[in-house]
């Protein structure tokens, strides 16, 4: 199933400008709002999956928008393209001392859908530690392209917005393998048969990291740089690969219609298959269908 974050907010004083402009990636979700908020406005946020709020533009005096998290003293007013990063289900709380307009993004991540493809789970003090209102160029340069692939009249390709993502949560996280990993060597032969044909029965279904690195006896972190250094893939993107395949058998050998092809190699729909069967294949499978039987 598609992931679909979960937020509640209770506002005062604040109203949105524009419509929402959104995309789903393989991961997270992000989101750009335009907002105008009156003096004294206030709000409360809690959602059940990490976010990074990020403040794209603001108009209005230095002494805005403060924010606060489990309840504890405002910070000091919010400075220019500031951060901040809110673990899974922690409340933050925000108040505006000046009228003011602001445009900024919201990336909730699908953590273990990120983890599984980056081959690392993130240290878990860091996913549930608050980060309020801090700067990175780094980190804000990937975000404004993931708010500008929101807003633009045209959006480029899913890999791109999963690029983008996935290169800022490894920031976000500070995540990298260690000395030790990167001395570690590849699956053997013998493994990697085992793990590649394991994938290959059961690439219809979810599989995660823990699973295919308990085939091996292996941990998650190890058996993910194992397998990229003997495939040059990581286990996630022949994963992929494997079930667009078995889609391909679906699509040549039997004259099921799209949707069911979509359930039955699961994904969450007929649109889901199209655009992972696009950015895997380069054309969509109805397209791929009619080519193979001409």
């Amino acid at each position: 199933m598609s992931f679909r974050p979960n937020m509640t907010s209770r506002i005062e004083g604040i109203s949105v400008l524009d419509a929402l402009r959104w995309r789903r990636w393989s991961g997270a979700v992000a989101d750009v709002w335009h907002a105008a908020c009156a003096a004294g406005a206030r709000g409360e946020y809690v959602s059940q999956h990490p976010r990074l709020f990020v403040v794209l533009d603001r108009e209005g005096g230095d002494s805005a928008l403060r924010l606060s998290a489990r309840g504890t003293d405002l910070p000091a007013p919010l400075t220019a393209h500031a951060m901040s990063y809110i673990p899974a289900g922690v409340p933050i709380w925000s108040r505006v001392d000046a009228s003011m307009r602001i445009r900024h993004l919201d990336i909730h991540f699908d953590v273990a859908t990120l983890a599984e493809r980056i081959g690392e789970a993130p240290d878990r003090t860091a996913l549930a530690t608050p980060r309020l209102q801090f700067t990175d160029e780094r980190l804000f340069a990937l975000a404004r392209l993931i708010a500008e692939d929101c807003c633009g009249p045209d959006a480029r390709h899913d890999v791109y917005g999963d690029s983008l993502v996935t290169a800022l949560f490894v920031d976000l996280m500070r995540l990298g393998p260690s000395p030790a990993l990167r001395r570690r060597s590849a699956l053997s032969p013998r493994q990697l048969g085992r793990a590649t044909a394991y994938i290959e029965e059961n690439c219809l279904r979810a599989l995660r990291l823990q699973e295919l690195a308990d085939l091996i006896g292996l941990s998650q972190s190890y058996f993910s740089h194992a397998f990229k250094a003997a495939t040059g893939v990581p286990p996630y993107q022949w994963h992929m690969q494997a079930r667009i395949r078995k889609v391909q058998e679906m699509l040549a050998g039997s004259a099921l219609p799209l949707t069911e092809i979509a359930v039955s190699a699961g994904f969450a729909d007929q649109a889901h298959l199209t655009r992972v069967f696009r950015r895997h294949v380069g054309t969509t499978p109805a397209a791929w269908r009619r080519d193979v039987r001409t």
